[in-house]
């Protein structure tokens, strides 16, 4: 049975339409790399249903262009400090310490990210 997740990193990217296919397969790499050390659950979304706001809204927090997508991500933990020992590990791990951001299949510079403690669960 998997533990409760109390703890949760949550994260915003815009990722080029064309670059889909190295999107997944970085994240599918990396979700290993986090479970690996403990994270409970590792989920990466497609934006879908995502509009521009008025005031603002996910494609304008990317600063979204026409050829791109927004995605939606979260690691899940069982607490705050588990995900602070986890995502020790796993900055020293192989794939992320040897890891080159310039061949990252989206534009670094525009994700944003934190980190949430659970508020209300149903």
């Amino acid at each position: 049975m998997k533990p409760m997740a109390q703890y949760v990193d949550g994260y915003i990217l815009a990722v080029p339409k064309k670059n889909l296919d190295a999107y997944r397969a970085m994240a599918e790499t990396a979700g290993a790399v986090w479970k690996k050390y403990g994270a409970i659950d590792y989920v990466e979304c497609i934006g879908d249903d995502v509009k521009p706001g008025k005031v603002t809204s996910f494609p304008q927090a990317v600063k979204l262009e026409p050829d791109e997508i927004v995605i939606f991500s979260w690691i899940t933990y069982k607490s705050r400090e588990d995900r602070d020992r986890i995502n020790a590990a796993v900055m020293k791990d192989p794939f992320m310490a040897n890891y080159d951001p310039k061949s990252m299949p989206f534009d670094g510079t525009r994700m944003f990210w934190g980190g949430f403690e659970k508020f209300v669960e149903l």
